[in-house]
């Protein structure tokens, strides 16, 4: 058995959220949550003990609940500024980016993620090549196959090969690795393909991911089969009308619970439809800047009761992997919003509404939840409970001093 003390403890529980001078006493679960001296006293004669120090806080491990790590290679290669400046350098440089993959540049994302606090990933693989670093991570993993495809002459082929890439991820299934499905996106994923995919999923049990109107080109070619997609299907698929409209593909989720990720371009009956199934959402504030995309408008999430988690998206839109560095991204881009309540709720975003959403038994501090913990310094005192969330997000180090896995220290 181990104890863990700091001076603070910022469980996620919302029964509990703030604990001070506290321990927690765990193994590979958190057995207890104490701030009573001669409890601890008693742990600390027999277990062993990790003292958190001055100013020290502990909180849950954060989990990135959506990374491509496939592009990882990507530095300055692609264009940003505009969606489809972007996809059509994404189409052009594809082959050459997933030529130059290597297992040791998934593995020093992999290892830049856990070292700033990542303790858990939701990763979205269209190849497979990431499966070897990922099902030998650190972190949990819940690898999401991702599916792709609208050339109806193709559909079985492309589900045959699908149905493969998901059965060798299967190989690797643990507590710690979970095979999900994840499907591109409703401008690239035929209907029938999109209709047996999340059939797939449901009678597997799997969490299920989706992209959903990242762009204002998306939403113009689902709407009217027109802007700047337009010229983009003509030349790469000889289209020139979409095969599905965005609420179509919305009703063949029907009622299952799944991750649509970015929605910065949704509309209000689509958010409804998303709260009415008990969905979530996944913002990537960075990856939609570089895009150009807008912001999404976190109030309306709230106003709906839909739960939003923030990620990072992968490095071919993102600069770092680091969650930290995106949560103070969002801290600033959502202008308007009450600072410190925003820390709260960003934090719990990245810690138990993503454990949820991901189906991981872990993000809060609470007995029986998995010990996967940071534990670093700030520095100095911060007096105020709500004021911690902000300085927890302002001050995190580039490495965090203490992370915890299943109470392994890694």
């Amino acid at each position: 058995m181990k104890i863990v003390l700091a001076d603070t403890i910022l469980t996620m529980d919302a029964a509990n959220p703030v604990i001070r001078n506290g321990a927690v006493i765990f193994e590979d679960e958190i057995a207890d949550i104490t701030c009573d001296r001669q409890t601890i006293e008693a742990w600390k004669e027999r277990a062993l003990v990790i003292e958190g120090g001055r100013h020290s806080i502990l909180m849950p491990g954060l989990i990135n609940a959506h990374m491509h790590l496939e592009f990882s290679g990507n530095s300055t290669d692609l264009e940003y500024g505009s969606f489809i400046g972007w996809l059509h350098s994404m189409i052009e440089k594809r082959d050459a980016l997933v030529g130059s993959l290597t297992k040791e540049r998934v593995d020093e994302a992999l290892e830049e993620s856990l070292r700033s606090g990542t303790t858990a990933i939701g990763a979205i693989s269209s190849y497979g090549f990431d499966l070897e670093s990922l099902s030998a991570a650190k972190q949990r993993v819940v690898y999401f196959n991702e599916i792709i495809g609208s050339n109806p002459a193709a559909l079985d082929a492309i589900f045959t090969a699908f149905e493969s890439r998901v059965e060798k991820s299967g190989e690797y299934k643990s507590d710690r690795f979970m095979p999900a499905v994840a499907i591109h996106s409703p401008y690239s994923v035929h209907p029938l393909l999109l209709r047996k995919a999340i059939s797939f999923a449901g009678a597997k049990r799997m969490p299920l991911s989706t992209h959903f109107m990242e762009s204002a080109g998306e939403r113009r070619w689902l709407d009217s089969a027109s802007g700047a997609f337009k010229p983009f299907f003509e030349k790469y698929f000889n289209l020139s009308q979409p095969f599905s409209s965005a609420r179509d593909f919305l009703a063949a989720f029907n009622d299952t619970r799944a991750l649509f990720v970015h929605c910065s371009y949704v509309n209000a009956e689509e958010l409804d439809e998303i709260g009415r199934m008990g969905s979530s959402i996944v913002h990537c504030p960075v990856s939609n800047r570089l895009l150009g995309g807008s912001l999404l408008q976190l109030e309306k999430l709230k106003n709906r009761e839909i739960p939003y988690m923030v990620a990072t998206d992968g490095l071919s839109s993102n600069i770092t992997l680091n969650l930290f560095d995106e949560l103070r991204s969002a801290l600033l881009m959502h202008e308007g919003l009450n600072l410190p309540l925003l820390s709260r709720d960003l934090l719990r975003s990245v810690t138990n509404i993503a454990a949820r959403a991901l189906g991981i038994n872990a993000g809060t501090i609470a007995e029986g939840y998995a010990a996967d913990m940071l534990l670093f310094r700030l520095p100095g005192d911060v007096s105020d409970d709500l004021m911690l969330y902000l300085h927890a997000i302002l001050h995190a180090p580039a490495r965090i001093d203490k992370v915890f896995i299943n109470g392994e220290a890694v």
